[in-house]
């Protein structure tokens, strides 16, 4: 079916329910923006001659019109294409051009650079998106399960990005595993898009349209933690979407609001370390869930729900906790080796999957897809181990696993640890090149206060609490760690910097 169904039904059942809102002010409900989907889908298919199939870009930050312009390029039969609007404008350029993308929606300055990536880009500020709206809604486009609605990139931390190709089926699929495996529990009243629409929030648009949610934009657009928490109080059953990141710095804010509307925060796209899920376990009650998935199975591979976060009296309770939970309902998730053979219970190896939310592979990217889904398993390129209740627990990824005198180390394990020291506010460990032992362990810590942390300190912390072996061998303190757009430390870049510190 096409997921775009659910707007009309949305419109027709709900038609005085709140759809879309800027803070606490709702703009639009649902039988008004059912039918400008449907106007925006006729402007796209008869004014701007797109055919079913084309692809049609998204170059905005988190804004009221978001949504609808992902529902209508559905409605009428397209590909969204969304990006991040955080990019530099090469990256921007090149993946556009690189999908191929026929037209693109922008808004201020990203209208400019956009460029001449694109045959057209309508700014959504201006006339001609005001006049598209002036149409007759468009009757909902036939579409085969398996035809793409959605090429997401990937955030290309090594390399250039590829487009994992998701179909109506993945995305339909994802939207039901939000509700049996993430955030079980109803009502969804409303959802709070803090996190980019270009990625996790704009995909949990979908299954908040299946409930006739209101999708809340923030007035700054963004993330900020006064605001989120101001927009807590002013919308009941809120839900977000957020990266780790976020979900700290809502702790760290000084804030006494009352979260009672709070229903569920859910985090994903990075490491959520045990220390940080007590704490916001303790300011927000059992009201967090955690996802793990990637672009290529999006937000569907596995999930620790907020029933099991708040489960203090269960006897491995902190281990859970460290977990990213165990497999959606549409996948199934294995450890194997670097023959694909499946290893048993406690053995650490790659992470694959396989199931109804899987892309169908990269975008003009054959032999990177054959690849990624070699004997029809998703390779995720991280590595874990499943325990024996099912619960996945990831290590790291492959590419940055430390083998240190023929020993397997796992850089989660060690942050996790020097978390807990009290000093510590961000820590990120990597492998250093070393001639004796092949590579040694090397910390860089963010201290929690100016006055720098002493290293023999942290070196008798991880004394006392892991194998010798494992401990760094070298601590780096730092003001920040250097992140993506995402949230996600950059590695790479910690590499590069330790290679200064050896010439």
């Amino acid at each position: 079916m096409n997921i775009a169904a659910h707007m009309l039904r949305a419109g027709r059942a709900y038609p005085e329910r709140a759809a879309i809102a800027t803070g606490a002010r709702v703009l639009f409900r649902y039988g008004e923006l059912a039918e400008r989907v449907g106007k925006l889908a006729h402007a796209l298919r008869r004014q701007f001659n797109l055919v079913p199939g084309d692809h049609v870009g998204l170059a905005l930050s988190n804004c009221p019109e978001y949504v609808e312009i992902l529902y209508a390029c559905w409605h009428a039969g397209l590909v969204a294409v969304p990006v991040n609007a955080k990019l530099h404008a090469n990256e921007f350029a090149f993946i556009l051009k690189d999908s191929e993308a026929r037209l693109c929606f922008a808004a201020d300055e990203l209208s400019s650079i956009v460029g001449d990536a694109v045959q057209t880009t309508i700014d959504v500020n201006g006339n001609d998106y005001a006049q598209m709206l002036g149409t007759e809604p468009l009757p909902l486009s036939a579409v085969n399960p398996e035809d793409p609605a959605w090429l997401f990139y990937t955030s290309g931390t090594t390399g250039q990005p590829k487009g994992a190709v998701l179909s109506h089926r993945n995305l339909l699929a994802m939207a039901w595993c939000y509700f049996s495996d993430v955030d079980q529990q109803s009502p969804w009243l409303s959802i709070l898009h803090a996190a980019p629409m270009s990625h996790g929030s704009g995909l949990y648009a979908i299954a908040h349209v299946m409930q006739a949610s209101c999708h809340v934009i923030p007035e700054s657009r963004g993330f900020d933690a006064a605001e989120i928490y101001e927009l807590i109080e002013a919308w009941p059953a809120l839900v977000f979407f957020a990266a780790p990141t976020m979900v700290k710095r809502l702790l760290d804010h000084a804030s006494d609001t009352d979260t009672v509307n709070l229903k569920t925060i859910i985090y994903g796209g990075g490491p959520m370390y045990v220390e940080d899920s007590l704490a916001g376990l303790e300011r927000f009650g059992p009201k967090l869930a955690q996802l793990y998935g990637q672009g290529e199975s999006p937000m569907t591979i596995t999930a620790l729900n907020s029933r099991i976060h708040g489960k203090s009296d269960h006897p491995r309770w902190h281990e859970r906790l460290a977990s990213v939970g165990i497999p959606q309902s549409a996948v199934e998730v294995r450890i194997a080796n670097k023959d694909d053979e499946p290893l048993a219970s406690g053995e650490i190896g790659e992470i694959l999957v396989r199931g109804e939310t899987v892309m169908s592979g990269y975008w003009c990217r054959p032999a990177a897809s054959a690849e990624t889904l070699r004997n029809g398993w998703l390779h995720t390129g991280d590595f874990g181990c499943l325990d024996e209740e099912g619960f996945l627990t990831l290590k790291g990824r492959t590419k940055d696993l430390i083998i240190s005198g023929g020993t397997n180390i796992y850089p989660r394990e060690i942050e996790e640890i020097l978390l807990k020291h009290p000093d510590v506010a961000e820590v990120s460990v990597i492998g250093r090149t070393d001639r004796e032992w092949g590579e040694v362990v090397v910390a860089y810590v963010v201290p929690q206060s100016a006055e720098q942390t002493d290293s023999d300190v942290l070196d008798r912390f991880c004394i006392d609490n892991i194998a010798r072996f494992k401990r760094p061998r070298h601590y780096r303190f730092v003001d920040a760690l250097p992140k993506n757009n995402y949230g996600k430390v950059l590695k790479t870049e910690l590499r590069l910097t330790e290679q200064r510190y050896r010439q």
